[in-house]
């Protein structure tokens, strides 16, 4: 017999509400998982709750388990933990990690979810997408052992990059953004922190995170000679400007893309490999500096006008699940 479930939807840009799901049994190799906890992602959903997807993008920014279509009305998500109430038993009881939108309940093929570790809180592991990112981007870079590496940029990508290559012996990362702020989270990540006007320069690799154009030419400025700005950034359907004139080829730069979407080949890693890495990253505890809001799941139509309007500051905004939904 179907369960009923309640699930976020965008109705049209800049308006959201609660809908009612019928949810099935789960069938041979699937699971029904009870959600715990969501993550609003900030920067790809506001874009999205915003109808700021730029339509040659429609198909490859559908989430894995996104129903309808955009602009709207569209139910969108990726950031969920919940707990395995029914289906293949070895996984019933387990706390899994799956990329499912804002839904109370759900069913979904076994492949489809990650053990979260027991040493990692539930409420942290929705932060596995963003660092699942954040992993793809430090392949993409290539840095080395004593790099003079900057992260411009201090949202939950960038401050989940700054983590990651701050654990590379002899780096010397610095978080560099306009807002003075993030200067406690980047002490707790236990790395440098300035602003644009008085950032280190001479790097040899800077990670553009800022999603703006202001942002990813200090960031070419930042470089030494033949240096690398990997673009993290996803401006959605904003028009981007990049000095390539002045000293761009005379230092012989470099700007590199990078997004979760695709792997290096060179990798020899899958999707679940990279997961499961970023699991396995977030039982450090410093990773808490990147959550700095809740708000409860029946509050969503109200939270997100606000994180996208920025009148409710966060990085990682944590929706809490009534419990037994």
């Amino acid at each position: 017999m179907s369960k009923s479930a309640r699930a976020f939807w965008l109705v049209c840009p800049g308006s959201g509400e609660i809908r009612a799901e019928e949810v099935p049994d789960p069938g041979p190799g699937e699971v029904l998982v009870r959600t715990l906890h969501s993550g609003v992602s900030r920067g790809t959903e506001t874009l999205v709750f915003q109808g700021r997807v730029p339509e040659s993008q429609w198909a490859t920014m559908r989430a894995p388990f996104q129903a309808g279509d955009f602009p709207a009305p569209v139910k969108y998500g990726y950031l969920n933990v919940g707990v395995v109430e029914a289906g293949v038993p070895e996984l019933v009881g387990k706390v899994v990690f799956c990329l499912f939108p804002h839904q109370t309940r759900y069913v979904v093929p076994a492949t489809s979810v990650t053990v979260v570790p027991d040493t990692v809180p539930a409420d942290r592991a929705v932060l596995a997408g963003t660092v699942e990112t954040a992993v793809n981007a430090v392949w993409d870079a290539h840095p080395q052992v004593g790099d003079r590496i900057t992260v411009l940029g201090g949202g939950m990508v960038g401050l989940s990059v700054a983590a990651v290559l701050a654990g590379l012996p002899g780096t010397d990362v610095q978080l560099v953004d306009t807002d003075t702020t993030r200067e406690a989270a980047a002490k707790s990540l236990k790395i440098g922190f300035a602003t644009p006007a008085d950032a280190a320069e001479g790097r040899d690799l800077v990670i553009h995170a800022s999603a703006t154009s202001p942002g990813l030419t200090r960031s070419l400025e930042l470089l030494r000679p033949e240096g690398t700005v990997v673009e993290l950034s996803w401006h959605g359907d904003r028009p981007v400007s990049v000095p390539l004139g002045e000293f761009f080829h005379s230092r012989r730069l470099t700007i590199r893309s990078s997004q979760v979407g695709a792997i290096r080949p060179d990798r020899h890693r899958t999707y679940a490999d990279r997961l499961e890495l970023a699991l396995n990253l977030l039982q450090d505890s410093r990773f808490e500096a990147l959550i700095t809001g809740r708000s409860n799941f029946d509050d969503l139509p109200t939270t997100l006008p606000r994180l996208a309007d920025g009148s409710l500051p966060a990085l990682c905004q944590v929706i809490d699940y009534p419990s037994g939904n």
